[in-house]
């Protein structure tokens, strides 16, 4: 590692007790704004599923938390066993239910549909869910995404992306490991490689062809410190690498914003009426 390497590790070390303590307060605040005490988190099985619930279960109470794991037929049967260790650790409510049967009249009907149409389908088949619980157990649904899955629109819209809030989506994947090893999350979850369990053998950085560190660091210089491309070359990184991230980062900026609304009024919702929250009081 070079030394300019060593620099953005360094900037990319998060302080986990501050972020467990600003995070935790986010997820009361937040829920408290809109008058709710408790939080639905879609269980994975993953690391970031994981810090979402525990952060939750940190927040408002273990009682007031309630994870679902939603397993399809082909699901790892790990992920579901990861998922049971948070579920006992944390003592949250809990709640299984297979997707097998939302998805599977759809793909007879698209013989031609391939692995990542699958895997949008089911994605979008668990926000059902989730939002359906969500009435039923008077709580708002909360996100998984991290930062580094958000900026390379490395998620399903409408799919894991919907979410009422996002505790994790400020962090880069490297640092919410960090987050997780402070948090006490189980040391198998932590531990093996990333993967949205989409098909057997499937891992996130096998299909985005490179690991979470690399592009991390790539996206600390590009995104936080606002490097041009051309400079991020001095720090090891291939021009090839730069131009595919950065290519990835517009690409999929339509996922990290609302749909553009067409202006014919003076006050156009997303454009010039842009209160975040509070409007009116």
């Amino acid at each position: 590692m070079t030394a300019s390497l060593a620099w953005v590790d360094e900037q990319l070390t998060i302080n986990p007790e501050l972020a467990d303590r600003v995070l935790t307060g986010f997820i009361r605040e937040e829920l408290g704004r809109h008058g709710f005490e408790r939080a639905v988190v879609g269980l994975s099985g993953g690391i970031d599923s994981a810090v979402a619930c525990v952060l939750s279960a940190r927040a408002l109470g273990p009682e007031n938390v309630l994870a679902i794991r939603l397993p399809y037929r082909s699901s790892s049967p790990e992920s579901l066993e990861h998922a049971s260790l948070v579920i006992d650790q944390w003592g949250v409510e809990q709640l299984t239910i297979e997707i097998t049967g939302m998805v599977e009249p759809l793909f007879e009907q698209l013989p031609d549909i391939d692995q990542v149409r699958r895997g949008n389908a089911m994605a979008r088949a668990r926000m059902i869910v989730l939002y359906d619980q969500s009435v039923a157990f008077k709580g708002l649904v909360m996100g998984t995404g991290n930062k580094t899955e958000l900026l390379l629109g490395y998620t399903t819209l409408y799919g894991d992306s919907a979410c009422a809030i996002n505790p994790n989506g400020d962090l880069y994947k490297t640092q919410l490991r960090q987050l997780a090893g402070w948090l006490e999350v189980p040391a198998p979850i932590i531990e093996k490689p990333p993967s949205a369990d989409l098909w057997q053998g499937q891992t996130d950085e096998g299909e985005l062809g490179f690991t979470y560190e690399q592009v991390d660091r790539l996206l600390y210089l590009l995104v936080d410190q606002r490097y041009r491309p051309e400079d991020c070359l001095a720090y090891g990184f291939s021009e090839t690498f730069v131009r595919q991230v950065l290519a990835r980062v517009r690409a999929t900026h339509f996922k990290r914003v609302l749909p553009p609304i067409a202006k014919l009024s003076n006050r156009t919702v997303g454009v010039d009426f842009l209160y975040p929250r509070d409007w009116g009081t």
